[in-house]
């Protein structure tokens, strides 16, 4: 079985390592994301750095990859695959349509602002109005594992095709208690996790984030860490000016600090779901019950789901969300 895994961002890209992780007997070949026709002509034109089509991202695929020991069809031209697995269907370029295709849930998903009203009346513009809001919408799927029940309705909402939807899990967000285990150094800490709307051409007023973050703390050690994406030299200046005795961390892992922290402050970070898994205390942009009703479930087996998911599609046959979800449960 050859099967082609399409990364993008890191949290893409390791959800992507464990799955193939849980294809021992496949032959896994991995990608940076991919594009064709205009978002392609414009991510050589470098006018699309500041997303996983940019350099910056692509270049962290393949070192991750490189590292880790996996094999590498750049593109995805080599074909001959079994199955695709991706993290978005944003952009599905059109030599990859002709095979099964695994969507992945990445983890939260954008508010429903104008671009995804657009996207959902046109679906032809999903390329060019990029919001994870839209994340399903393409139809260019087989076969969409979602992260809980509670993600299923709400992608069916949205307007996915409840036939094509399976509930999984998603690896990464699905055993949090396993970040307990961290050498973290410090403890009960009020921990701010940035975001790169900035980055993504959505408006944040990071001024207001910081203040807010300073007075939930009411004088408990502040960490910030600052998103892989965002320029963190900016940021860094930002918070030396309202917060000057925050501990800033670039490369720290966040699943980890948030294990250590007392309370998490997000905006639209899908770390949000370790924190409401570990039962910290949590603000974040989204109304924190409805977050509740999403929360990815937690057993720790989402990769081996998703597997089961990729066999039986190679294997040509039909898969059903409910019965792979439950029979690979312990």
């Amino acid at each position: 079985m050859n099967v082609l895994f399409i990364g993008g961002s890191m949290n893409q890209t390791t959800q992507m390592a464990a799955i193939a992780d849980a294809l021992p007997e496949a032959r896994s070949s991995f990608s940076p994301y991919i594009a064709d026709g205009l978002p392609e002509r414009l991510r050589r034109c470098g006018l699309l750095e500041r997303t996983i089509l940019g350099t910056a991202a692509q270049r962290r695929v393949v070192d991750y990859c490189e590292r880790t020991g996996r094999h590498m069809d750049i593109g995805g031209r080599h074909g001959g695959y079994d199955v695709v697995v991706t993290c978005s269907d944003l952009i599905v370029p059109h030599h990859l349509r002709r095979y099964p295709m695994v969507l992945v849930q990445e983890g939260m998903t954008d508010p429903e602002r104008l671009a995804f009203r657009i996207v959902r009346r046109f679906p032809s513009l999903l390329p060019y109005l990029p919001t994870t809001s839209a994340t399903g919408l393409s139809d260019l799927y087989t076969m969409f594992c979602v992260a809980s029940e509670g993600y299923r309705r709400h992608f069916v909402r949205k307007g996915v095709r409840p036939e094509k939807i399976v509930v999984t899990g998603i690896p990464n967000f699905d055993n949090a208690v396993g970040y307990l285990q961290n050498s973290v150094p410090h403890r009960g800490y009020v921990l701010l996790c940035t975001s790169d709307m900035r980055e993504t051409w959505k408006v944040e007023n990071r001024r207001e984030l910081l203040l807010r973050t300073r007075s939930i703390a009411r004088g408990r050690q502040i960490i910030v860490k600052l998103h892989p994406n965002e320029n963190h030299e900016r940021a860094r200046r930002e918070i030396a000016r309202i917060i000057p005795d925050a501990i800033v961390y670039t490369d720290k892992s966040a699943e980890h600090l948030i294990a250590n922290c007392s309370v998490l402050v997000t905006r639209l970070s899908s770390v949000v779901f370790i924190g409401l898994a570990l039962g910290k205390e949590v603000h974040s942009d989204f109304p924190i019950a409805e977050l509740r009703t999403l929360l990815p479930d937690q057993h720790g087996k989402a990769a081996v789901h998703i597997a089961q998911v990729c066999r039986q599609l190679a294997q040509g046959r039909m898969v059903t969300g409910r019965r792979i979800a439950s029979s690979a449960m312990p």
